[in-house]
């Protein structure tokens, strides 16, 4: 009898690990993860299984049924990560732009800021301010989101809404509010684009840095940051900064309710910004062009602002230089 034998092929080997990525667990910021992992092995020829996607939960994801504000701010966002970093578990760091604090630990740097995506607010439950009802029970945990529509509806209630997209939505559908806000760029990156309204930023001012991601690695780590960075946005870069330096001169915090954006306009930045009292009743608007070079125009934006800025306004805000 003959015997006849097969040979199966070798396995091949797995790819060597070269970055390792951290990123909360939610849905959204693993979208952003998988994008930056993306960008990175397309501009690097490597393979998807080079970088692996390190889940971490933050404590901003934990507890839900209070404001952020009143149990560490945007820092609930980071800590775990940053100490993660710190520590060599993981390589590099994906967040929301706006969901980083604006002074960061001195060992941190942004490596690389992605090209921005739509940075507007997105109107759920109604087709434009105009249109949500008399009286309308607004959901949303944004002071700027809160000041701003009470500001243009002072007849609306605002209540508390925290949680991912889904558990909004979820909240949104239970009837615990009439509308609700959810950033353009997050319903994109989760393909839930047809989800509610965007809204006209030159009407509704959305975040500063909203839309932007960010990989923040350590600079020392050279190699590391070096590889991040060949998938810099500088255009994006110059905005998000211009955005950041305001916040930083105005000296706010989550309890803050500001509104800004900043966008090349023939060669230049342009930058509009909005500020409210809590409760929306009053505002100041300012806005400035100039050169990304300039350091003391985003400076002199915020005093211009705080200068005719009513007590009401000026009291949750610091001019810093």
């Amino acid at each position: 009898m003959t015997m006849t034998t097969t040979s199966s092929a070798s396995p091949q080997p797995q790819a060597e690990v070269k970055l390792r990525l951290g990123t909360r667990e939610s849905p959204l910021a693993m979208a952003q993860a998988v994008e930056t992992r993306a960008r990175l092995c397309a501009a690097h020829g490597w393979p998807e299984t080079a970088i692996e996607l390190v889940p971490v939960k933050a404590s901003g994801d934990k507890v839900l049924d209070r404001p952020l504000a009143e149990i560490g701010g945007k820092a609930l966002w980071t800590k775990e990560l940053d100490q993660w970093l710190a520590e060599g578990r993981i390589d590099a760091s994906v967040h929301s732009a706006k969901d980083v604090e604006t002074i960061r630990p001195e060992q941190f740097a942004f490596a690389a800021v992605l090209p921005r995506a739509d940075r507007r607010d997105v109107l759920v439950g109604a087709p434009s301010i105009a249109a949500i009802p008399q009286g309308a029970i607004v959901g949303t945990s944004a002071p700027r989101r809160a000041a701003q529509l009470l500001n243009l509806r002072p007849d609306c209630k605002v209540v508390m809404f925290r949680g991912n997209v889904a558990t909004r939505l979820g909240k949104l559908e239970a009837g615990e509010a009439d509308v609700t806000f959810l950033a353009a760029a997050g319903l994109q990156r989760l393909g839930e684009e047809h989800i509610g309204t965007p809204l006209d930023s030159q009407e509704w001012i959305p975040a500063a840095a909203q839309g932007a991601i960010v990989i923040e690695a350590c600079p020392e780590r050279e190699e590391t940051f070096a590889a991040i960075s060949a998938i810099d946005d500088t255009k994006t870069r110059c905005e998000l900064m211009a955005e950041r330096a305001l916040l930083a001169h105005l000296g706010g915090n989550c309890h803050s309710p500001v509104a800004a954006e900043c966008h090349w306009s023939d060669g230049q930045l342009n930058m509009k910004a909005t500020l409210f009292s809590p409760d929306g009743a009053e505002r100041v608007d300012a806005s400035s062009e100039f050169n990304d070079a300039d350091a003391t125009a985003l400076f002199n934006l915020a005093s211009d602002l705080l200068a005719r800025a009513s007590a009401n306004i000026a009291q949750h805000f610091v001019l810093t230089e």
